[in-house]
């Protein structure tokens, strides 16, 4: 199995519990992934004789230390590159995942730590998530998802999907960005300064606020 492949399976098993902490399941991964779910299963298992991962037949994966180690070092490429091609190269937020993709898996160590210099170091990507340093560590406040944030809930935003078709192009026209403030008026409206936005119905699920 490929080095890029392995790195695909430890980034979304990581993603997956960043913002929740149910873990995720072969089903889940299967369809995160878009792959059969008997070709998952051959591969957890390969990344279990690894010591990548821990998992029991038909329960939810875990990573081991040192898949978290691994899995963190590509998640920090992937946002880097993401933060560094919309700083640098005009990139929108909506449409930088697919070129990091691909870069991820191209570019040095040397060169990943120059564009972190470069960059002053940022601590998230551009939809909020946590880019973790070289260790690792990541550092995240207290947060809360919109759709069980109470009614009359003010805060920041932390963290948007890009994983929802139409939502970031729908909150750029709306002005809603990460580090916005806004208001929770109801499931799908939001105050943000004196203006009431309507969101895409699947944002409550993809939108997380400081709590």
């Amino acid at each position: 199995m490929s080095s890029a492949a392995i790195d695909d399976y430890l980034k979304t098993i990581y993603h997956h519990t960043e913002w929740q902490t149910e873990r995720i399941t072969p089903s889940q991964l299967a369809s995160e992934l878009g792959l059969a779910p008997s070709s998952v299963t051959e591969m957890v298992r390969k990344l279990a004789a690894q010591g990548l991962v821990t998992h029991r037949p038909y329960g939810p994966i875990s990573l081991t230390a040192a898949g978290e180690h691994r899995a963190a070092a590509i998640i920090r490429r992937h946002r880097l590159i993401e933060t560094w091609l919309v700083r640098e190269f005009g990139y929108t937020w909506a449409d930088v995942h697919e070129e990091a993709e691909i870069l991820e898996h191209a570019i040095s160590d040397r060169l990943l730590d120059g564009i972190d210099a470069r960059l002053g170091r940022p601590r998230f990507d551009p939809h909020g998530d946590a880019i973790p340093d070289a260790d690792g560590t990541v550092i995240r406040e207290p947060f809360v998802l919109l759709a069980d944030a109470p009614l009359g809930h003010c805060g920041r935003v932390l963290r948007v999907s890009d994983r929802v078709p139409g939502l970031l192009e729908a909150l750029d026209e709306a002005s809603v960005d990460v580090g916005s403030v806004v208001c929770v008026r109801g499931r799908e409206l939001l105050d943000v300064g004196d203006r009431a936005v309507t969101l895409p119905a699947a944002a409550p699920a993809a939108i997380w606020l400081s709590a």
